[in-house]
């Protein structure tokens, strides 16, 4: 593991660091942050998986979780979105919601991406193995959040591993990527046309298939562009609501999709999660 840069921050340091992957086959280039701590202290650990387009800058940069972090002490882990480099495929036409920036935390079966695109055995497997390698985390308390197509990593990984992430909060996520267009074009590029092979990585498809949580939190804006076309959080509410899980769905007057939005309530899902996170 190399590190690239590091930064003090809220009394904590603030890192981002790059690694060979062999479930991607690339470079992997990950953040994390680590609040202030008594030696030898194991620190609880906060996934967040970003959206479309991004890689672990954007919230590293933009996120303003750091301060919240220090304070409950919590270390925040910001992985990429999609594997990057020479001879990864990318979307034929450049589409930015396909290929590169893009890989919907899934694992890849369909060629040419099945070699390159396993973000899901990545964020699963493989970087959690190396965290708890490389920095004081207590890896049997984790939990996870993210935005967009991050929210739908969030949900489907904390909804199939609940034993493992004790919350799972998102930012207006695809909760149902097998109704919406970012979704269809994702899924059935990645794991062909069969869409039941979908339903493992659809979180309302889940809930209906049985998978459980103890409860989630989402914040959507309403004023998000993206909302009645690719989020629809009303079909996370109803299957909730059907399965008995617990749904704290806050609509946001006047926000967007945007870190001036995520950045608004991150401090309040942080609170959320290391109140399960006996933080």
């Amino acid at each position: 593991m190399e590190t690239l840069s590091t930064n003090r921050a809220f009394g904590g340091t603030q890192g981002v660091y790059r690694h060979a992957s062999g479930a991607t086959g690339t470079d992997m280039t990950f953040s994390v942050y680590v609040p202030p701590h008594a030696p030898g202290a194991r620190l609880p650990v906060v996934w967040y998986l970003s959206g479309l387009t991004c890689t672990h800058a954007n919230v590293t940069e933009k996120g303003e979780f750091r301060r919240a972090c220090a304070e409950l002490g919590l270390i925040f882990v910001a992985p990429d979105t999609s594997p990057r480099g020479d001879g990864v495929p990318d979307d034929a036409e450049g589409a930015y919601d396909f290929g590169l920036g893009a890989g919907f935390y899934v694992d890849a079966t369909q060629a040419p991406f099945d070699r390159h695109y396993r973000m899901w055995h990545y964020v699963t497997q493989e970087l959690p193995a190396l965290v708890g390698a490389h920095f004081p985390a207590d890896m049997a308390r984790q939990s996870i959040m993210g935005h967009s197509m991050g929210g739908h990593g969030a949900l489907t990984i904390g909804l199939t591993f609940p034993d493992r992430f004790r919350a799972v909060s998102a930012f207006a996520p695809i909760v149902a990527p097998g109704q919406v267009p970012w979704g269809e074009k994702a899924l059935g590029g990645y794991l062909g046309a069969d869409r039941v092979a979908w339903r493992a990585h659809d979180a309302v498809a889940l809930i209906e298939d049985g998978a459980r949580v103890s409860s989630l939190l989402v914040d959507q804006g309403e004023s998000d562009p993206f909302l009645a076309e690719q989020l629809r959080p009303e079909l996370l509410q109803a299957a909730c609501a059907a399965a008995g899980i617990p749904l704290t769905l806050r609509l946001q007057p006047g926000y967007d999709h945007s870190y001036y939005f995520i950045s608004t309530v991150m401090a309040d899902h942080l609170r959320w999660h290391a109140e399960r996170l006996d933080a």
